[in-house]
């Protein structure tokens, strides 16, 4: 008897080791065929998955190797797919001792090849928005069971507020009477986290689109949508961090997946100094603290230099570019992730997706340090980060001091945007940068003050929609929303009025706006919808003439056609001689402005009202 109950001893012993074997989930869900690089990462979540050995078996698939991390519960599956491989279910075999399970692992066929995807350009208009404060068009799931954060007050401006994909969809006619040609939103995905986190910057899983925003279905239905009405989607990534209530933090794949992993009895904060990565003489504890410190303690910083980590992250974006069809990539605190993978990265995708884009955000004011970042720069040879798109932080600074001068000369008012873009000389591509002059972590343009800025408000925007940029605007603005930073972000992230139901005004309307709102929406509806396909500004060359008595004055041109910009930098009426402009006007009696539809006169001189903006087509 003794015996007998020894036996069966071991024999439940054994059951209860091998019992345990399961796969809760696979990163990335599943994968396509006819990718130029052949070799796929399955990242496998499971209770001890850690000790499985796998086995495939399927035409065209092999297996190239496992790698076993430090935490026993993940197990990264590393696939070669051949060239002609087919679509289907590919059936993944792990074993623990005698116990196995086998899950089926589907591959699907692309909707269209990586060349036939077209980014956006020089001839787009980026409108960008946050979901959490656009527009609720699902009440039902503001509040979702089992998240960590529940709260949902419109009067707390650090808190979610409940918009989501439903109600950014619900608008997408306002989206085309404006003029815009492609959406930014904010990051889209899983943060479950428990402060909160609606700006979505604290990714939680990265293959997901948090709940109270909608789900990955309504999300690529959002995007046909968009598609159907000629609107791109531009979709916000980070790959510098994610959220620390990520399972990657509460259950370490291993030591090296983080920088800086002590976090609790250790906690190192990057310097927000992004210099070290151009300074010659630059310390390696600068530039380490730089590079590898936490942006903040809710958001640590993934180590980009471990490759798995990485080859997770490359491949999460092409997934979503696959999947969901998005048509461009922002990403996020671009030059806190590590210089060489993210060059990898984006050498990688301009591979796979040569007439894609990806604008990087690199939050320096000085355009060097700027083009330093862009593609093929000379600056930075050999070196080279292959990021197609820069964010113009010059043009944004100078163009926010200079609403507040009085145009001279000497580097006052718009003269400081007119050197901004002497050092265009310094990009190997400036109709690949994108400018703006507000956004979601800056002061909004207006301000406090809506009247006393509207007419630099309009000057602003016609130089950004204007010049030899991709142009980005920031919700709002166009019906004259304000806000600052002082007491916290969520000032500049207010609510759209009328995107909830009960709200007093509903500005998506002619009728619900004010004779003010409707003045500097008509404005935009104007600007942005002549902008719209016209090749001068999307593809033209550009000519710009020093301040003459205040006033700012530049050329497009492309293919025999020219567009004239000029713009008075001064509260007080002036007249500039004409002769300063012969080479561009030469003996063309008259144009058409077509901000007012007025017919401008070409005589010796021309007389500009206070801060008034020309856009006349010869």
């Amino acid at each position: 008897m003794k015996k007998v109950m020894s036996i069966l001893g071991a024999m439940l012993l054994s059951l209860g080791s091998y019992a345990g074997i399961n796969v809760n989930k696979i990163d990335p869900p599943f994968w396509y065929t006819g990718m130029l690089n052949p070799e796929l990462q399955l990242m496998v979540y499971g209770e001890g998955i850690g000790d499985a050995r796998v086995t495939v078996n399927y035409p065209g698939v092999s297996l190239s190797s496992t790698v076993r991390l430090e935490s026993n519960n993940y197990l990264l599956v590393y696939l070669h797919l051949d060239k002609d491989v087919e679509p289907g279910n590919v059936p993944l075999t792990f074993t623990i001792g005698k116990k196995r399970i086998t899950q089926n692992y589907e591959l699907k066929a692309r909707a269209m090849k990586g060349c036939e995807r077209k980014g956006f350009d020089a001839g787009d208009a980026l409108y960008l928005l946050m979901p959490d404060r656009f527009a609720n068009g699902n009440p039902d799931n503001d509040q979702v069971p089992g998240m960590l954060d529940a709260k949902v007050d419109r009067n707390d401006p650090n808190a979610r507020h409940g918009g989501d994909l439903a109600g950014i969809e619900q608008h997408l006619d306002y989206f085309t009477d404006l003029g815009v040609t492609a959406l930014w939103f904010t990051p889209v995905l899983e943060n479950n986290m428990q402060g909160g986190s609606y700006h979505g910057y604290a990714t939680t899983d990265y293959y997901k689109v948090d709940p109270r925003f909608g789900t990955n279905e309504e999300y690529c239905q959002l995007i046909e949508k968009a598609h159907q009405r000629g609107i791109k989607i531009v979709m916000d990534m980070i790959f510098n961090h994610c959220g620390v209530d990520h399972v990657w933090i509460k259950d370490m794949p291993s030591k090296d997946w983080f920088n800086n992993p002590d976090h609790r009895n250790n906690f190192v904060q990057t310097s927000f100094k992004l210099t070290p990565h151009v300074d010659p003489y630059a310390s390696q504890y600068d530039f380490s603290q730089m590079n590898d410190g936490w942006f903040v303690p809710s958001m640590p910083d993934l180590n980009q230099r471990n490759p798995h980590v990485m080859r997770y992250l490359i491949q999460n974006s092409f997934w979503w570019i696959e999947y969901a069809g998005i048509d461009g990539i922002r990403m996020d605190t671009y030059p806190y992730a590590d210089y060489d993978a993210m060059s990898q990265w984006m050498k990688e995708l301009n591979e796979e997706y040569p007439n894609y884009n990806t604008v990087g955000e690199t939050w320096v004011t000085e355009p060097a340090y700027t083009a330093w970042w862009q593609k093929d720069s000379k600056l930075s040879a050999p070196k080279n980060s292959n990021l197609k798109t820069v964010m113009d932080f010059s043009f944004f600074d100078k163009i926010n001091i200079a609403k507040n001068e009085q145009t001279d000369t000497w580097f006052k008012g718009l003269d400081r945007v007119y050197n901004n873009f002497v050092y265009d000389y310094l990009y190997p591509n400036p109709a690949s940068v994108l400018a703006f002059i507000e956004n979601h972590d800056t002061d909004r343009f207006l301000g406090e003050d809506q009247p006393q800025n509207f007419a630099m408000l309009k000057q602003a925007t016609t130089l950004l929609l204007t010049t030899r940029r991709i142009p980005q605007l920031y919700y709002g603005t166009e019906i004259l929303m304000n806000g600052v930073k002082a007491k916290s972000d969520g000032y500049v992230r207010k609510d759209f009025p009328g995107g909830w139901p009960g709200d007093r005004q509903n500005a998506f309307t002619r009728e619900g706006r004010t004779p003010e709102q409707n003045e500097c929406y008509d404005f935009y509806r104007t600007i942005l919808n002549w902008r719209k396909g016209n090749n001068v500004i999307a593809k033209g060359s550009m000519t710009q003439f020093m301040v003459q008595n205040g006033v700012y004055a530049y050329a497009r041109q492309y293919e025999g056609k020219t567009v004239f910009v000029m713009l008075n930098g001064t509260d007080s009426e002036t007249t500039v001689p004409l002769k300063f402009y012969q080479e561009i006007l030469k003996d063309i009696p008259q144009g058409r402005d077509i901000l007012s539809g007025r017919t401008i006169t070409f005589g010796e001189e021309l007389k500009m009202q206070a801060r008034e903006s020309l856009v006349i087509e010869l």
